[in-house]
């Protein structure tokens, strides 16, 4: 049983219909398709609902991978009515807080433009964000990031995908930036996140489609976390 993954084909698909595979131990909802992005990679699973036949609507907390890493487990809210297994149901996301994160995610892959150096660590929040990097001069400065940022947001380049290799991936070991989090291999092929003239990245999550639609960007704060670690945190203006 696997959960065919729609967001990574249409990050701006907001809901699908779908079956449920299983519940499992804990009353997770296995579904055989989702447009739910599960935790990973720093980004947090979405939220949302599941709407079922009979209309019952209940609130999703969260997704997460399952044991088997081919399935998306959707964790209701507590005190949840739980479907059961071949139920059809639809499920919906938030979006207003996917489209958050999908603007954050984009500015912090440009942020490893702006600061090319060795990425140890990173999240996304809602509205904000923050990376950490192995800089060994630690003489930058706020404004001068947010300035450099913006001016890479303002490009409007395009976002694209493109597939590559699991051995192609492993001939290129610059395309990797991030020390902290392996890039999504052992599927044989390798998802890379594309801004056009500006970053080419190994990358699972969610992303908008032009650069344009990030909007306004502030550095808000660089936080020292070691001799040479610097955490650049990022937040809408």
């Amino acid at each position: 049983m696997t959960t065919e993954l729609l967001f990574r084909a249409d990050a701006y698909l907001r809901e699908t219909d779908a079956t449920v595979l299983a519940i499992n131990e804990r009353g997770g909802i296995i579904l055989d398709r989702t447009v739910f992005y599960a935790t990973g990679g720093g980004q947090p699973g979405d939220v949302g609902e599941m709407s079922l036949a009979d209309g019952t609507t209940f609130r999703i907390a969260t997704a997460v991978y399952g044991e088997d890493k081919s399935q998306i487990v959707h964790v209701p809210a507590e005190g949840s009515s739980l479907p059961k297994p071949g139920e059809n149901i639809t499920l919906r996301l938030d979006w207003s807080v996917r489209y958050s994160r999908m603007r954050i995610h984009t500015a912090l892959h440009l942020l490893t433009t702006v600061l090319p150096y060795p990425v140890t660590g990173g999240s996304i929040g809602d509205g904000e964000g923050r990376l950490d990097f192995d800089i060994p001069d630690a003489g930058i400065e706020k404004d001068a990031i947010t300035s450099e940022l913006m001016s890479r947001i303002n490009q409007n380049a395009d976002v694209t995908e493109q597939w590559i290799t699991d051995a192609e991936l492993e001939a290129n070991p610059g395309l990797v930036k991030t020390m902290s989090v392996k890039p999504p291999m052992g599927s044989g092929r390798v998802r890379l996140v594309n801004i056009t003239g500006l970053d080419l990245q190994p990358c699972g999550g969610t992303h908008v489609r032009n650069t344009s639609e990030i909007g306004a960007i502030t550095v808000t704060a660089i936080e020292k976390k070691g001799k040479m670690n610097r955490r650049v945190r990022i937040s809408f203006a």
